[in-house]
């Protein structure tokens, strides 16, 4: 797949990389697995001299064995003397980078602390001996988030304030979804296949690159392509989150589970699982950013009146029809889960076009806020409300698949209550549905 979108992401990356022309610079650049960091990285640096060290669990002398390797390869020329620890041969990059201005990469960096932990310290004395003479531009890339966040933004760590930049990679817009089954499917898709590919990949580069290559752009397609014998997606989200979670991952992932199958609020989840389940989504979004707690529009920050969803459409999926089911995969029967998506699609679509309008509105800048409104016990529930407090103008839209089942006198009783904090505003009521989807933002 071509290289799309991350305009803003390579205009920093240069920028810096001037910089670095006369003093070091270091940047840091986390997100989940497959989001793009590496293929970002590479198209960034693609006319420049760089360095890529990608590290694995394993004997730190195999590994500076084989970034000498690298080293000696990109130079075209010997490295003098050997090198068995990863901090002796980080100081003779930077004393090479004296004379030398390059970019090196090091990829999953959080993998030294499973390796050497020492090397976050010893990196941190180095750095700060050198990085004012030097010419090295340093990206540091990660994928484990809590480790990332952990190594570079805890005052207590080595490599606290160190960083010159940081880079939190996001996925692809709904607009640049569209640009690549634009691209890849020139023939013509209808908007609900739009809806589809941003359920099923979320905006992940990977899977969208996945289902772009073998031309899977309608719902049964990509369906045939995630429930088969040796997908690559049937076990994502254990790949993606069993380091992170660690020991208790059992518990974590059924929390995940009971929330993709809307089970959405504090009391709901503690109910199934029989036990206090306050610390667990504390961590999961505080400390993972995995799920969101979400109050009705106009809410106080500490309202009780919480719903907790998953941001990573993705994982969203994997948790409410993978996860869930997992036993029938393992029998391989796919196509029994197959049809169970297949019937409850309609349903669970219908929340992610919420979620579409909701980016397709950000994407305009003409909103200081959108969320959604809902009273106590589910009442008097709202869509989608936008709010523009400059110009004092409001948009409350009602979303469904079937513009027919909309009814914009009824959603005008709904928003009685939140009309309150809307006095002296210009509202607009609107009805968004499949319809829309491919109108631009």
């Amino acid at each position: 797949m071509k290289f799309y979108d991350r305009e803003s992401e390579l205009k920093l990356f240069e920028e810096t990389r001037k910089k670095a022309e006369q003093s070091s610079r270091m940047t840091v650049i986390i997100g989940r697995r497959r989001i793009g960091k590496t293929t970002l990285i590479t198209e960034a640096f693609k006319d420049q001299k760089m360095l890529y060290f990608f590290i694995t669990r394993k004997n730190e002398a195999l590994l500076c064995e084989e970034f000498v390797d690298e080293l000696a390869s990109k130079f075209n020329r010997a490295v003098p003397g050997e090198y068995k620890s990863f901090s002796k041969l980080f100081e003779h990059l930077l004393q090479l980078s004296e004379t030398v201005h390059f970019t090196l990469v090091l990829d999953e960096f959080q993998e030294f602390n499973n390796i050497n932990k020492a090397v976050f310290s010893e990196m941190q004395n180095l750095w700060d001996q050198y990085k004012d003479r030097t010419k090295i531009n340093l990206v540091i890339c990660g994928s484990v988030f809590t480790m990332m966040k952990k190594i570079f933004e805890n005052a207590k760590e080595p490599l606290f304030g160190r960083a010159n930049e940081r880079i939190y990679l996001k996925p692809f817009s709904i607009t640049t979804l569209q640009e690549i089954m634009q691209d890849y499917n020139p023939k013509g898709f209808k908007a609900d296949d739009l809806l589809s590919f941003y359920i099923l990949t979320g905006g992940v580069a990977k899977y969208a690159e996945l289902f772009a290559d073998k031309q899977c752009f309608t719902l049964q397609q990509m369906l045939d392509e995630v429930f088969r014998d040796n997908s690559l997606l049937i076990d994502e989200g254990k790949n993606l989150l069993i380091e992170e979670f660690s020991k208790e991952y059992a518990t974590y992932f059924s929390i995940l589970s009971l929330i993709a199958s809307s089970k959405t609020s504090r009391s709901e989840i503690e109910s199934v699982l029989e036990k206090n389940v306050g610390g667990f989504l504390d961590k999961l979004e505080n400390e993972y950013q995995i799920i969101s707690s979400v109050r009705p529009i106009f809410s106080k920050p500490g309202a009780r009146n919480v719903k907790y969803l998953i941001g990573d459409n993705f994982l969203n999926f994997w948790f409410r029809f993978v996860y869930k089911h997992l036993n029938a995969l393992e029998i391989g029967n796919y196509s029994y889960v197959k049809n169970i998506v297949l019937r409850d699609y309609e349903t669970y679509s219908g929340l992610f076009l919420e979620k579409y309008f909701r980016e397709k509105l950000a994407l305009t800048g003409n909103y200081s806020q959108i969320g959604r409104h809902w009273s106590k016990r589910n009442l008097n529930e709202i869509d989608l409300v936008a709010i523009n407090d400059y110009e004092k103008k409001a948009l409350i839209a009602e979303v469904k698949r079937n513009r027919n089942k909309i009814n914009l006198e009824k959603l005008r009783l709904r928003s009685n209550e939140i009309m309150q904090k809307l006095s002296g505003y210009q509202i607009t009521y609107a009805a968004f549905s499949l319809e829309d989807v491919l109108m631009q933002p």
